[in-house]
């Protein structure tokens, strides 16, 4: 079971609105569990339908305890048995008709038999329609930071989900006046770092042995990690802040 805060004094505006979470207060909560989930992971699943958050006057998401424990059901769907979105939406409609719906075996296969372990990490995608809903940006909005080479396009028309969160990092800076225009120097650093990293597990990426595959996936996340970490360090010791 997930642990959510309490709505005890300490937690502050953290459980407001009468036990309703934040979508940042969801986080914490699912990483105990979930280390690798992300805004952007939240929204797209939120897009597919899976999650429907309450929504404040001014648009804020606002998770209740009932929405974060079916994030975790998601999430641990996925996880644990490499389900589809699509038979985890079926199963989870099932249960709430009151249905008895055992968990779905479903799993990637090769000759009638399932595999233990998947072959190749899927990559969540999203359709240009749910990228906009999702990041609650206009096409125009879109067609800039395409044009910016901020978000790009997968050569069949979709996105990466992780679109998602580069749209909402976007249009918080243009809060503080940091416009598209001047992310392209961002951009540039970010591909350079991933040139670099790439650099090194290529040659493990192209081995014919499948474990091999994996273990160079494996290092891509541990070296984007590092990488993102130092990049972090970097910016604070030039600006002579601490974040928290």
């Amino acid at each position: 079971m997930l642990r959510t805060p309490s709505g005890g004094a300490g937690h502050g505006a953290a459980a407001t609105d009468h036990g309703l979470m934040s979508i940042g207060t969801v986080l914490t909560v699912l990483r105990d569990e979930f280390p690798e989930v992300t805004v952007s992971k939240i929204r797209f699943l939120e897009s597919e339908g899976l999650i429907e958050p309450q929504r404040t006057p001014s648009g804020y998401r606002k998770f209740s305890e009932d929405d974060v424990e079916r994030l975790g059901h998601v999430l641990r769907m996925q996880r644990d048995h490499y389900l589809p979105l699509k038979v985890i939406r079926e199963h989870l409609n099932a249960m709430g008709r009151g249905e008895a719906a055992p968990l779905p075996s479903v799993g990637r296969q090769r000759g009638g038999e399932a595999l233990s372990e998947p072959e190749e990490p899927v990559v969540a995608r999203i359709g240009r329609d749910e990228l906009l809903a999702a990041a609650e940006i206009g096409e125009r909005q879109l067609d800039e930071w395409e044009s910016y080479g901020l978000i790009t396009p997968l050569p069949d028309g979709v996105y990466d989900a992780e679109a998602v969160t580069v749209a909402g990092l976007v249009l918080e800076l243009g809060r503080f006046g940091i416009e598209p225009r001047h992310l392209r120097a961002v951009k540039a650093a970010a591909d350079r770092e991933a040139g670099l990293v790439d650099q090194v597990v290529a040659p493990l990426r192209l081995h014919r042995n499948p474990q091999t595959r994996a273990h160079a996936q494996a290092r891509t996340k541990e070296l984007a990690g590092l990488a993102v970490r130092l990049h972090a360090a970097l910016v604070q010791s030039a600006l002579g802040v601490r974040l928290p």
